[in-house]
């Protein structure tokens, strides 16, 4: 089931990156639920503006909202008892492809900091890299790629679920007040019929009355 917790958490994602003048590849973009598990995945890839497709450098997004996370998320919107926290698990891959050479795994992880800023209580943690080398049919002219991942979960506690169910019910009770703002202003469909019925019924009462005459 899709929880406006997850949503909330993809859009702040989406912002942060367009913020950063990043190019979203928009055919690497999936939304996908695990019918036997239950756990709700998104993933989407950014790349450098104008290095075509696909990019030389990629930065790969994978958010996932866990079964048991799901299950820790409604219990507490429904009993409000907070017992266990729920968790969005983040995976950021740092991928650096379409190399003539192979690249120096030392020199790339010098650039790269071991741990990322906060998410939440946490930072991501780096892994080590893995190189790739991508041949063609007459194994000439080969290409290169290097990935560094940084893995970690955003630990949501009681005061952002609480803050995002208010600001829901905020932007909810603006919907229903424009609602119903309009309905007001708008006449109902029967009472156009009826008039439209009664506006008939005179013209042809008149028309009626005149041939008489």
């Amino acid at each position: 089931m899709l929880d406006h917790v997850f949503t909330d958490a993809i859009g702040a994602l989406r912002d942060a990156f367009e913020l950063a003048r990043l190019e979203r590849q928009a055919f690497e973009e999936r939304f996908q639920s695990d019918v036997l598990l239950g756990d709700v995945t998104w993933q989407t890839s950014y790349g450098l503006p104008g290095e075509g497709l696909p990019p030389r450098v990629q930065a790969d997004i994978t958010c996932t909202w866990p079964t048991w996370s799901q299950t820790a998320y409604r219990s507490w919107y429904v009993d409000e008892e907070f017992t266990e926290p729920p968790r969005i698990e983040i995976e950021i891959v740092f991928r650096r492809q379409r190399l003539t050479a192979s690249p120096d795994p030392a020199m790339v992880l010098a650039s790269l900091p071991l741990d990322s800023p906060p998410i939440g209580r946490d930072p991501l943690t780096r892994s080590g890299p893995t190189i790739e080398s991508i041949f063609g049919a007459d194994l000439g002219d080969p290409e290169f790629a290097i990935e560094v991942s940084y893995e970690g979960a955003y630990e949501l506690d009681e005061d952002r679920l609480a803050d995002g169910a208010r600001r829901r019910f905020r932007q909810s009770g603006r919907l229903d007040r424009r609602c119903a703002r309009a309905g007001r202003r708008r006449r109902p469909r029967g009472a156009l019929i009826r008039e439209s019925g009664s506006a008939k019924d005179s013209a042809s009462a008149e028309r009626i009355s005149d041939s008489r005459q």
